[in-house]
């Protein structure tokens, strides 16, 4: 038995719930897997995993045993990083999970650069709008927008995204200005739906939040199709800047009730807490978060 390679099968089985999980991850058959954790188990002569039909669960030696083999893999991979080639040029596969929207226009185009710097890394991105499980779909890191209440997550904020309430000017030519949250009740409000729901849009004002509940012809789960909505005059949308900078740069986009406007929410990339991250994927963090400081509609 490979002990190193069994203590991160048996990490990884903790972590997914499954031998067939750990067993696909690593292309081998299930049994495979099984026989690592089992020999394992067989050399410290302690039960590790409580194994039914249907779950897993760690025995009180093996939660022990996972705390303390963590810190190790830890530390071992961070030594592997200072002391090896990785820390010279950082190699391997950076598997991200990032919203449609976000990745298409502000961190795909930085990409060619970002190889140029490092080429023996290569990114796989898996678009997501909602909060994927990293351990459970295999991911290194998460690019997420708004505040992290997963405790077993790290956050470094890289960023901020501001809302903007906009329009198009020909949509605001035939229905007009409004002036304050309450005046959107009379126009086209084009809604954001999560999970199902049309989300809120949510307004400071000088005596405190002021919530809107968006109502018009069109909602959509996808910022791209609401920012093609805008641009087409369908109506007014509550959105992050970065959906519209260059539409606004340029005129075509007019922001509303500028004085109402919302505080800006973190853009954070996320890591699991259980594990220091590695080479390829701090440098990638360090990448985005000096490239975003040079874009203000994701520095303010």
């Amino acid at each position: 038995m490979d002990r190193l390679d069994a203590i991160r099968a048996f990490q990884r089985v903790v972590e997914t719930g499954s031998f067939s999980a750990v067993a696909r991850e690593k292309g081998v058959a299930q049994p495979t897997i099984s026989k690592l954790v089992a020999a394992l188990e067989a050399h410290l002569g302690a039960q590790l995993l409580n194994r039914t039909s249907r779950s897993l669960s760690l025995t009180e030696a093996g939660q022990d045993y996972y705390e303390a083999s963590s810190k190790l893999l830890a530390d071992l991979d961070a030594a592997e990083s200072r002391i090896g080639r990785r820390q010279a040029a950082p190699s391997g596969l950076l598997r991200v999970t990032l919203s449609a929207g976000f990745g298409r226009m502000h961190v795909v185009p930085l990409l060619p650069a970002f190889f140029a710097l490092y080429p023996e890394v290569a990114i796989d991105i898996a678009i997501s709008d909602r909060f994927v499980d990293l351990v459970e779909e295999g991911l290194d890191l998460a690019i997420r927008i708004g505040h992290l209440n997963d405790s077993a997550l790290i956050a470094r904020r890289i960023g901020l995204s501001a809302r903007r309430t906009v329009a198009s000017q020909s949509y605001l030519d035939r229905h007009g200005v409004p002036l304050s949250p309450q005046d959107l009740a009379h126009h086209e409000g084009i809604a954001f739906v999560f999970r199902g729901a049309p989300q809120e849009w949510r307004f400071r004002g000088p005596n405190g939040p002021v919530d809107v509940q968006p109502s018009g012809h069109l909602r959509a789960n996808d910022a791209e199709n609401i920012r093609q909505a805008v641009l087409s005059g369908l109506g007014i949308a509550h959105a992050p800047a970065w959906l519209f900078h260059t539409e606004i740069q340029r005129g075509e986009v007019k922001v509303l009730l500028a004085d109402w406007q919302p505080q800006a929410e973190p853009v954070n990339a996320v890591y699991q807490a259980t594990r220091r991250p590695s080479t390829k994927t701090r440098v990638f963090i360090d990448y985005l978060a000096e490239a975003f400081a040079r874009q203000p509609y994701l520095s303010q």
